[in-house]
């Protein structure tokens, strides 16, 4: 391997920026890892997905999601704007291309939230990312939490219950996994920062390129 490819903080200049993939089944909390994560300031640029969907109470448009309309994201697929997207559960979700080539271009480590399906796309596109698997600690347990957040009626908790199921076969396709607990949060982030600090230090770093 060519010496030019060593960690550049063996030359006292910065890391190479990494693209971070966090992903796992509905419900297994993404969405509260990543917010928390925000809490702490972790020096990422967070892209936020555009999505059909309706907007949630509470959620703010350009926080939490791009909430754009489905005519607006069919053209966007047409203009070839999105790194990668899909429709899941009838409604779509895309991640905007320039965000992550600009952060990155600017030596910024790119923190990407996406579906199970999404995170394979982007293994294809940009094999050299971390991939990192959200999993609950129990089929209950997800349950729960879908129940707890009732945004979805008793028929579709089951069906993403059946989704998931399959959704976690999938773990042997990422780099690492993380067990997100209940009302453990802030050790599931713990583990996320530990995966981070160490990929860092990688004498020859992951070289992304899109």
């Amino acid at each position: 391997m060519s010496p030019l490819l060593r960690n550049p903080q063996l030359d006292g200049k910065p890391p190479v920026p990494l693209l971070v993939v966090i992903s796992g089944p509905s419900g297994v909390g993404k969405d509260s890892v990543l917010m928390r994560m925000r809490e702490l300031a972790f020096p990422f640029h967070f892209v936020v997905t555009a999505t059909s969907r309706p907007i949630r109470p509470g959620e703010i448009d350009g926080y939490d999601y791009h909430f754009v309309s489905v005519e607006r994201f069919e053209q966007m697929i047409r203009d070839d704007e999105l790194l990668e997207w899909a429709k899941v559960y009838g409604q779509y979700k895309g991640i905007p291309k320039s965000e992550v080539r600009q952060a990155m271009a600017s030596g910024r480590d790119v923190l990407l939230r996406i579906n199970v399906d999404g995170a394979a796309t982007i293994k294809r596109l940009a094999p050299e990312a971390v991939f990192i698997f959200l999993a609950p600690a129990s089929t209950e347990e997800l349950r729960r939490r879908l129940t707890v957040r009732r945004t979805e009626s008793p028929e579709e908790i089951e069906r993403r219950l059946a989704m998931a199921s399959q959704e976690m076969e999938q773990v042997q396709h990422f780099d690492y996994v993380v067990i997100n607990r209940e009302d453990r949060l802030d050790e599931a982030v713990g583990q996320i920062r530990a995966i981070i600090i160490a990929e860092k230090q990688r004498v020859f770093p992951r070289q992304v390129r899109l």
